[in-house]
């Protein structure tokens, strides 16, 4: 019987778990015989952790499945059949700095929107095009599946850039989904969603069941409690959504309640609570230290304030739908096409795609629906700037990225976000110092 090796990069993250059990859960339709999980020196004692828990989920499901950890990229990459992304390049300590900098400038301190995301990005490109560098080298028919944030930008700098075969994914479009089912109360299976858009800024505007597009009613249940884990929901987008007709992404409110947004996260940090990246390092420890349980053999519940809902369910069915040629729809980053018209063909888009072993095929859309058109014009603009700053070093590049985000409003702000988080990161920013 063929055996599928899966290699995860970034293996010590506290996401891992999510990961192993959703390969035990597809134990019948994915045989998946190696699991290695790569991470780099300073993360060995925790990809050691996870490993060996990870060891206990496997044998409490009876599977022989091999798992192992290695700190060598290339070694780890032999003979892949999938390969998945979910690094963090410097630690939950850059996250920290993309968080709190732009904060001092009035302006969104978060790692996907705003400068925090622009200069993750700018971190993470460079590592992502030499593990596909690797890819091609070692493993040229791998799949890569990219998790690694900001995921819409990092993909499309794989698509523009590399050979290989990738699809972006987030686990966001998924409790959408979920979470329209609930509001209507019927099965998940048997509601049709279509979404548009792009990674952390799409929008669900149809849903059909039943044949009927209930997407109006949908939008017209209140719920108090957030897509994710990470972002509380605030009131008024019931009220947005309802006007706009749509579900949307939970990261929309940075945007349509910047003020709200801005306020909370300095109350936050101010109250001694912390930015996101403070409250994750707190969750962090305690995780691990839960890992450690040598007792422990299934995934705790605690893993579930990460914000990782349905991750493993949105990264395991895509590379099931993959490898048996499933011809179901999900919703990943891929590129657009003519898919959307109003965005460049080139461009990376977050929308629904038939799954197959040739990969993903975006379904046919109307366009942008008009209340969200100018926006996501914009960050797509603002991304493309921040993937030709990263590729070719160029600094003016990065301004003119922040200039062309919405969340920065001020040409003065932009240039001193700038020089300050320029030097914050120059470690990871060697492309930008003649490194």
């Amino acid at each position: 019987m063929e055996h599928i090796k899966l290699a995860i990069i970034g293996g010590g993250s506290s996401y891992t778990p999510e990961l192993v059990e959703g390969v035990i859960l597809h134990k019948n339709t994915l045989p998946i015989g190696e699991i290695v999980l790569i991470d780099i020196p300073i993360g060995e004692g925790k990809v050691q952790i996870i490993t060996e828990f990870a060891e206990r989920m496997i044998q409490k499901a009876g599977l022989s499945i091999k798992i192992s950890y290695t700190l060598d990229r290339k070694e780890g990459l032999k003979d892949a059949d999938f390969v998945i992304t979910q690094f963090r390049v410097g630690g939950l300590e850059a996250r920290e700095k993309d968080e709190h900098i732009p904060l001092k400038y009035g302006t969104i301190g978060q790692e996907t929107t705003g400068p925090g995301g622009c200069f993750k990005a700018l971190r993470t490109i460079p590592v992502i095009l030499d593990i596909c560098k690797d890819m091609q080298d070692i493993c040229p028919d791998a799949w890569l599946i990219n998790f690694t944030n900001p995921a819409g930008i990092i993909t499309e700098a794989v698509t523009k850039f590399t050979l290989i075969k990738s699809i972006g994914l987030c686990n966001v479009p998924i409790n959408m989904w979920h979470d329209a089912a609930e509001r209507l109360q019927v099965p998940v299976e048997e509601l049709d969603c279509r979404m548009i858009g792009l990674n952390h800024l799409s929008m669900m505007n149809h849903a059909y069941y039943q044949g009927i597009d209930r997407i109006e009613e949908i939008v017209k249940v209140r719920k108090k409690e957030g897509i994710v884990k990470n972002i509380d929901k605030k009131e008024t987008m019931n009220i947005v959504e309802e006007r706009m007709k749509g579900l949307l992404s939970p990261y929309m409110q940075y945007y349509y309640l910047e003020k709200e947004m801005i306020a909370e996260e300095k109350e936050k940090v101010f109250s001694g609570e912390g930015t996101r990246a403070e409250q994750v390092k707190r969750t962090e420890m305690q995780l691990f230290e839960t890992y450690r349980d040598k007792n422990l053999n299934e995934k705790p519940e605690a893993l579930a304030k990460r914000g990782g809902a349905r991750y493993s369910e949105a990264a395991i069915k895509l590379i099931n739908s993959i490898y048996n040629n499933a011809g179901d729809v999900q919703v990943v980053d891929v590129v657009n096409g003519k898919t959307i018209p109003e965005l460049p063909e080139d461009a990376v888009i977050e929308i629904n795609c038939r799954i197959g072993r040739e990969g993903a095929v975006p379904l046919p859309t109307e366009g942008l629906p008009e209340v969200i058109k100018g926006l996501v014009c914009q960050v797509k603009a603002y991304e493309r700037l921040t993937i030709e700053a990263a590729i070719h070093g160029d600094k003016d590049k990065v301004f003119l990225a922040l200039l062309n985000n919405p969340l920065v409003h001020d040409a003065r702000d932009a240039e001193d976000i700038l020089a300050e988080m320029m030097e914050a990161h120059k470690q990871y920013l060697s492309v930008f110092f003649g490194g």
